[in-house]
């Protein structure tokens, strides 16, 4: 069934939701993670898991399996991995099984690694290190399906997500339709400055008359 959020979400770039989100004093901007395999915009219903000090307490399984699992076509499996600087909170394997289901790819606060075996499977993953380094003895799943905490800012599933060459956004679930209706309005406003340039207006009209004040509602 169509998300149509979700759908909408795609269209629009996260430089224009990030701009939203401040003219509505909602925090969801995360920096500082990218790509480290296939280069382009994902966008998604979230599924969150949190990785933290790997423990004999701690039942063993494989982290983030039972995410992949559960997971809808479309999702994108989010990953707070806090715990540590080298150790990968997601690998090949599981980029192999969701690009299977046809999740739309993946989200880590932290390392991962095999980022040449998720670009052969055409599996996004963005993180904020690539790392050779396995989760083996230094990482293990805590929970899943719970509310974490990616770059200060709280995710909870069932969130919107989206991630570009720009960074990542997070839209919480209650306030996606004004978030939204807001990036619309704004890369609307962008579509006609550079049309705008294109057609001859000397950018420093364009940028000094319309550029500060494209927060604002019309």
């Amino acid at each position: 069934m169509s998300d149509n959020a979700v759908e909408r979400l795609r269209k629009i770039d996260t430089c224009a939701v990030s701009d939203a989100l401040d003219a509505l004093g909602i925090k969801g901007t995360v920096m500082g993670i990218s790509s480290i395999s296939v280069q382009r915009r994902i966008a998604g219903r979230v599924q969150t898991v949190k990785l933290g000090k790997a423990s004999p307490d701690i039942p063993k399984k494989h982290l983030c399996s039972s995410a992949v699992d559960a997971a809808l076509p479309g999702d994108v499996i989010v990953v707070e991995n806090k715990e540590t600087e080298i150790a990968a909170g997601w690998g090949g394997i599981l980029s192999t099984a969701a690009a299977a289901k046809g999740l739309s790819g993946v989200i880590v606060d932290g390392p991962a690694r095999d980022a040449d075996e998720s670009r052969d499977v055409d599996f996004p993953v963005f993180a904020r290190a690539a790392t050779p380094f396995t989760a083996r003895g230094r990482v293990a799943e805590h929970n899943w399906n719970k509310k974490i905490n990616i770059g200060g800012v709280a995710v909870n599933p069932g969130d919107l997500v989206l991630a570009d060459g720009s960074g990542v956004v997070f839209i919480p679930q209650k306030h996606s339709d004004d978030v939204l209706d807001k990036a619309e309005e704004i890369q609307g406003k962008e579509v006609a400055m550079a049309a705008a340039v294109k057609a001859g207006k000397p950018v420093s009209d364009v940028m000094g008359g319309d550029y500060e004040t494209m927060l604002v509602s019309n």
